[in-house]
């Protein structure tokens, strides 16, 4: 299936309100390359706090990560899944999902125009991201890559999702127990197609102060290592299992 972006794709920018020079730079940079977006106020998580904890499982959430969950990345986590929510309401058949850091490579709009023109090859796929390790070759659209990653593949700053997939996967993203791009990343437990787009046609640039995590990760507050073993265990099981699930030929097309 061959699909065009001006009548099968949704995009959307989640932008905290606040986050006014973020949101100029985004609107600029998709205007210069012609692509049509609806913004999204992004979901605070530190004035929503008492509204999203319940969604958390806190006691998963540190024995996974080694730390406990910030409320910025509660407040992203839902902004993701309000976002798959309103995506599935226009019956498009995918959508662009935009985090108001990413800085757009001039071939942007051409890399998208090849993704969709894969688009039977995936369910997800990434435009960018923070780790994509060994990686595993899917196929190919236009002169681009189409990787599967038996490593970290982390990240989201820029991805296309699937209507069915985002249909399917919204509700088994709940309760929070990871932070969302690793448990997107456990693929041999939710068994979608998650690809990535190399060489990727976009990076993120937060210039060091992170909404999330703060200036150079300030309000990360890990456990000693002697308490993190089970978020270490967690991470081996999910590489073991990913590596079970690729080279068994989960994933693919």
């Amino acid at each position: 299936m061959t699909l065009t972006r001006a009548d099968a794709l949704a995009c959307y920018v989640i932008n905290l309100p606040r986050s006014v020079e973020r949101r100029r730079r985004m609107e600029e940079q998709l205007a210069r390359l012609g692509i049509r977006h609806t913004l999204f106020p992004a979901i605070d998580g530190a004035t929503r706090w008492s509204e999203l904890e319940p969604t958390l499982d806190a006691a998963s959430f540190d024995r996974f990560t080694g730390r406990p969950a910030l409320p910025g990345e509660l407040g992203v986590y839902h902004s993701h899944l309000a976002v798959w929510e309103i995506f599935l309401e226009t019956g498009m058949p995918a959508a662009l999902v935009l985090e108001d850091d990413v800085v757009f490579h001039d071939d942007f709009p051409e890399a998208l125009d090849a993704a969709l023109s894969a688009r039977d090859t995936w369910d997800m796929l990434k435009l960018c991201c923070i780790r994509a390790k060994w990686p595993v070759r899917r196929g190919s659209a236009g002169r681009w890559r189409l990787n599967a990653y038996l490593g970290p593949f982390t990240g989201f700053g820029a991805y296309l999702i699937a209507r069915d997939l985002a249909e399917r996967l919204g509700p088994a993203l709940l309760p929070i127990r990871r932070p969302i791009d690793r448990e997107a990343d456990r693929i041999h437990v939710h068994h979608f197609r998650h690809l990535g787009l190399e060489p990727f046609p976009c990076h993120v640039d937060d210039g060091g102060e992170s909404t999330i995590t703060g200036r150079h990760f300030s309000k990360v507050r890990k456990r000693p290592p002697h308490r993190r073993l089970a978020s270490y265990a967690d991470r081996t099981a999910t590489l073991l299992g990913k590596a079970v699930y690729l080279t068994a030929g989960g994933g693919r097309g």
